[in-house]
């Protein structure tokens, strides 16, 4: 008899599988969920660590190259330097000359050399430029006077961290994390605790706060690393602020025309000086400049035509001097004498022994057709021309055209710039139609000198109490001929009182012509058509009026020797 087997019950295939899954899910769950409230422990290094020994920081961001010395010798790049303290610190290659300029100093410094100058006058530097792989750098000791900024050394880290004048920097401390006091909170790579830890920072320590978002400060410890820390675990204190440079007080010289208006004429000199006695009364005009220095050589040497007697005279009628000084409209002297250091310098120093020498109030520059290319290095000029003179007492103006294309005339101005280091820009407000225009026209009409002056105002941002209208005392008489089909243009230029007397002469009617704001009057002889557009009390009237309605800084005549006598009335009223 067969023996009976108990009968087991048949296994469902794939349950066990099923319950794997499930507990694979559950635990990939729970671990989700582990990470999604555990912070990262991962650690992280800055990028730059291991990359600079001397790592430079400015507003928390690493500099693309390290400082190079310590403490008193510190010393920072040149490339560093002009990209976030001073844009306009210059280095010439030639000479190994490094030139500084500030509103009061005109600073001298060559590599490996100890001796340099500031105003011109010899000094000897504590700590010298130098070149070090590749790169110039400056002694420190020197940019903190000058440029007022302040530098933090960690010792631990090598960061450098360099603040500018006027600079604002958050403050701030960690507090404690947690039911530990001293549990240390994490400075992180970015905005999240799952993010690389880059520091531990121990309750009390200070940091600098950059920037914050909602639940996040983006921050600055004093060895140079900067990272994310919750806001829940800093606490802000005050504000610091890097002390700005002091205001310099006003030269007496500008002072004298804080509360008054300038109205000047220029005086041309060509081959004989003028003799005082026979100019007459200038009424209303408070400053005369008068053409005598020139630039004459690439050098930068300069020639004089000035004459004490005219200075003493206008001196004795209560007009200040500013001798203008020109580049004699040469373009080639002209980039040889800008090119250098050494060659501005002589130009400037040959200025101001001319400005003592002649008892002169100031210097009128009038650098025309100069070479686009040459327009940085007629700035870099004005700039150290700028202390000097300061120093001395004189004041400043720079002539100016109107903004054009024009290579020669126009765009190598940088008025920006220019009005940075000067007292004023004048700005020569006339031949609007030159003398070799295709086409007759006004020498200047009042909408374009309207538009010359505030396109300057509002493209270049130059104050308007900066500005002075240049005016002309000269108009031109075109002459148009009719030739194969067209029309040939030529033209002459004639004062205010030889363009009175053709209009006596002709018995002509001047009408007002709406387009230019001026009288017009036209004529024919000799088969040609004769047409002026008149400068005269009418035109002068309506400059002066442009010239307060814009509250510019004054007028400026070219020349006095063009002026009718009924010119000086009218122009005197800029000053009432």
């Amino acid at each position: 008899m067969r023996s009976r087997k108990t009968a087991r019950p048949k296994r469902r295939r794939g349950s066990g599988l099923k319950w794997f899954m499930v507990l694979v899910l559950i635990a990939a769950g729970a671990y989700w969920a582990a990470s999604e409230f555990l912070p990262s422990r991962e650690r992280a290094e800055p990028e730059w660590k291991g990359k600079f020994e001397q790592p430079i920081f400015v507003q928390g961001e690493v500099m693309d190259l390290p400082a190079a010395g310590s403490g008193d010798g510190l010393k920072l790049p040149f490339k560093v330097i002009k990209s976030v303290i001073d844009p306009n610190i210059r280095y010439e290659e030639e000479t190994k000359s490094v030139i500084l300029t500030t509103q009061r100093k005109l600073v001298l410094m060559k590599t490996n050399e100890v001796n340099g100058k500031i105003n011109n006058k010899p000094v000897q530097l504590l700590f010298t430029p130098e070149e070090k792989d590749g790169n110039l750098y400056l002694p420190t000791d020197l940019l903190k006077e000058l440029y007022g900024i302040e530098i933090h050394e960690d010792s631990d880290s090598g960061a450098v961290l360099l603040y500018r004048a006027g600079e604002k920097i958050q403050m701030a401390h960690i507090q404690a994390s947690g039911r530990k006091k001293d549990a240390p909170v994490a400075l992180r790579k970015g905005e999240s605790i799952h993010t690389p830890i880059l520091a531990d920072m121990k309750p009390g320590q200070n940091l600098r706060i950059l920037q914050e978002t909602d639940a996040w400060y983006y921050a600055q410890l004093d060895n140079g690393y900067t990272g994310f820390v919750q806001k829940k675990n800093a606490v802000l204190d005050e504000e610091v602020v890097i002390p700005p440079l002091e205001e310099q007080d006003v030269p007496p010289a500008k002072k004298k025309w804080q509360s008054k208006v300038v109205n000047l004429t220029w005086e041309a000199v060509y081959n004989v000086a003028p003799k005082p006695a026979s100019i007459g009364d200038l009424p209303g005009v408070n400053v005369v400049s008068p053409t005598w220095f020139s630039l004459v050589d690439g050098k930068g040497n300069v020639q004089s035509k000035a004459d004490r007697a005219y200075v003493k005279w206008a001196h004795s009628r209560g007009m200040q001097v500013w001798g203008l000084f020109s580049n004699s409209f040469e373009p080639n002297i002209t980039t040889e004498s800008l090119s250098t250091f050494e060659r501005r310098i002589t130009t400037i120093l040959q200025m101001l022994h001319y400005a003592k020498l002649y008892d002169l109030d100031g210097i009128n520059i009038d650098y025309e057709n100069v070479h686009t290319k040459d327009g940085a290095n007629l700035t870099q000029f004005m700039r150290e021309l700028w202390p000097l003179a300061q120093e001395q007492g004189l004041v400043i103006s720079i002539d100016v055209t109107p903004k054009s294309n024009s290579e020669m005339w126009s765009a190598f101005l940088d008025r920006r710039s220019l009005a940075e280091v000067t007292d004023y820009l004048i700005v020569m407000a006339y031949d609007e139609h030159w003398a070799a225009s295709p086409v007759s026209g006004s020498v200047a009409s009042l909408p374009w000198a309207r538009s010359s002056m505030t396109r300057i105002i509002e493209e270049d941002d130059v104050p308007p109490g900066k500005l002075i209208l240049g005016i002309p005392l000269y108009t031109r008489v075109w002459t148009e001929t009719e030739e194969d089909g067209g029309t040939k243009v030529k033209s002459k230029a004639i004062g205010m009182k030889k363009a009175q007397e053709i209009v006596k002469e002709k018995s002509l009617k001047p009408q007002l012509s709406q387009e230019t704001g001026q009288n017009y009057v036209e004529y024919r002889e000799d088969g040609a058509l004769h047409r002026i557009w008149l400068e005269d009390k009418e035109s002068l009237a309506r400059r002066v009026e442009l010239a307060k309605s814009l509250q510019l800084g004054g007028i400026a005549t070219w020349n006095r020797s063009f002026a009718s006598s009924e010119a000086w009335e009218v122009l005197s009223q800029i000053t009432e």
